[in-house]
């Protein structure tokens, strides 16, 4: 889908929609921004906490510099601008979680300045057209704590293990015209981040969140007003929150109302937003610099380590699965889309070229392919995911290993990696316990086809007719008669020397 075919069909015309996100990732540290408190999730309420994140009288900030270059590291990742002068801001609003009365954030001097992320604009597409979505900084934040609501009837308490946990607010430039691009670049971003490992990316546990900004415009005419929609927490949600706003917006304009400059929440159940409050602007926040923080200066050293430490990043790991191992666009995409995929594929190919005497390019194709098609496919039925699987690299590749020197057929193999998804057992001992080795005797085959053309006689003779359509019914009588196990190659070859 290209930006130019989403247009939001109004009674008075068409209307373009504009989004921007700002996506607050979760920093993937042991410890907090500013205190040595713990950040593991689902902690019992407020047992994270120090005297630094419960702002006691005369505790003073101590930056943690693994946060910082976790987040440089992400910037990197998306080549962005690195600021080695940086500065920390006070951000002041009154909150019940908030217990210092401020949030320690960055506004004016950011950590990273301006990068950028290629998204596909069709997944079903690889080597379809792509998009390059801006992003104007990430800057590095505190957390504040959370309040729960659903504790006691009239009262609600305060959980103040989030207070201090380090984010990078990662804050798109309004490039996004449809629900489909936001998604693909949210998708994308989670990919990168996963990579890196700056941030574990799980949405559902809150350590990956977006605001969604979104305004609607006659195409060509300048940007209208936006809304922000807070702390949506899926792909899914985010793409339902651009349908819903810019449709309301669309309704509002056109029935003679005006759209306000507000944050609004999303309503998973309804599939709709609310409004919560006008929006701020920066000055109500009365931003100044931390007096209990220096700047951030970074060195050259220090720069290049972050640099150095990257891995491979998803673009260049699926450029080099399509040029070096062979594998098509589409899968590569497939393989590279998850840090685990990706992972779990580069141990099994390892494990296929040792088990099978072969170069991993030499390999690659059969594994990616019974990967996607087999693996996925079984694992999908089962409702369990790749860690989940039974199935170790080390146990796929010996399953693949014995269809490749032919002791088992394609078929068999399902109906043991079936077995071994049941089981936990290996390949290798299910063929031999359950009976299933591959039939190659050509004397053996040969008798089964015999059989089965003497047997189907008027279709022998339509087939020497010309209805050569009719072999793969042969080749499928003569497996059933074989029960499933004779040797496809030399099935094939038996049944064309005597059908002529």
């Amino acid at each position: 889908m290209t930006e130019s075919t989403y247009r939001i069909q109004g009674a008075t015309g068409d209307w373009e929609v504009v989004i921007g996100l700002e996506v607050h990732a979760q920093v993937t540290s042991n410890s907090k921004l500013f205190s040595g408190s713990a950040t593991a999730f689902g902690a019992e309420p407020n047992s994270q906490v120090s005297l630094v994140d419960a702002a006691m009288p005369g505790m003073l900030p101590v930056p943690n510099r693994e946060c910082i270059r976790q987040a440089v590291r992400t910037g990197l990742a998306i080549n962005a601008q690195i600021n080695k002068w940086s500065r920390f801001d006070r951000k002041n609003y009154f909150y019940a979680d908030l217990p210092q009365g401020y949030q320690i954030s960055q506004l004016y001097h950011p950590l990273v300045g301006e990068g950028s992320i290629e998204i596909q604009l069709d997944e079903k597409d690889p080597e379809g057209s792509t998009k390059t979505i801006g992003i104007e900084r990430i800057h590095v934040e505190q957390d504040a704590g959370k309040l729960m609501h659903d504790q006691h009837p009239t009262m609600s308490y305060v959980d103040l293990n989030r207070s201090g946990v380090a984010l990078m607010e990662i804050v798109s430039r309004p490039d996004m015209r449809s629900p489909a691009e936001a998604g693909a670049y949210l998708s994308k971003l989670r990919t990168i981040l996963r990579y890196v490992g700056s941030c574990d990316g799980n949405m559902d546990q809150g350590s990956m969140r977006a605001d969604v900004n979104v305004s609607v415009r006659r195409p060509g005419e300048p940007f209208g007003t936006r809304t922000e929609t807070k702390n949506v927490n899926s792909v899914r949600f985010v793409m339902q929150t651009i349908e819903h706003e810019a449709n309301r917006q669309v309704d509002l304009i056109e029935s003679g109302g005006k759209v306000v400059q507000e944050t609004r929440l999303f309503d998973p159940n309804t599939g709709s937003t609310r409004s919560m409050r006008s929006k701020e602007d920066a000055h109500d926040y009365r931003y100044f610099p931390d007096p209990d923080l220096l700047p951030l200066e970074l060195d050259d050293a220090f720069l290049e380590e972050c640099r150095n430490s990257l891995p491979e990043l998803p673009d260049a790991k699926r450029h080099r699965y399509e040029h070096d191992l062979g594998l098509s666009p589409y899968n590569a995409g497939v393989l590279t889309a998850d840090v685990d995929t990706a992972r779990w594929f580069e141990l099994l190919l390892g494990e296929c070229a040792k088990a099978q005497g072969k170069q991993p390019a030499e390999v690659a194709r059969q594994a990616a392919n019974w990967l996607i098609s087999e693996l996925f496919g079984a694992l999908n039925k089962l409702g369990k995911s790749l860690e989940e699987s039974p199935v170790t690299p080390e146990k796929a590749a010996e399953l693949l290993a014995l269809i490749g020197i032919g002791t088992i057929s394609g078929s068999i193999a399902k109906q043991v990696l079936e077995i071994m998804l049941e089981t936990g057992n290996g390949a290798a001992v299910i063929v031999e316990r359950e009976g299933l080795k591959q039939e190659s005797d050509s004397g053996a085959i040969e008798a089964a086809v015999d059989q089965v053309l003497a047997g189907n006689a008027d279709k022998v003779e339509q087939y020497r007719g010309g209805k050569v359509a009719l072999f793969g019914f042969f080749v499928g009588q003569t497996m059933k008669a074989m029960q499933g196990k004779a040797n496809p190659q030399v099935v094939n070859e038996i049944l064309k020397s005597k059908l002529g």
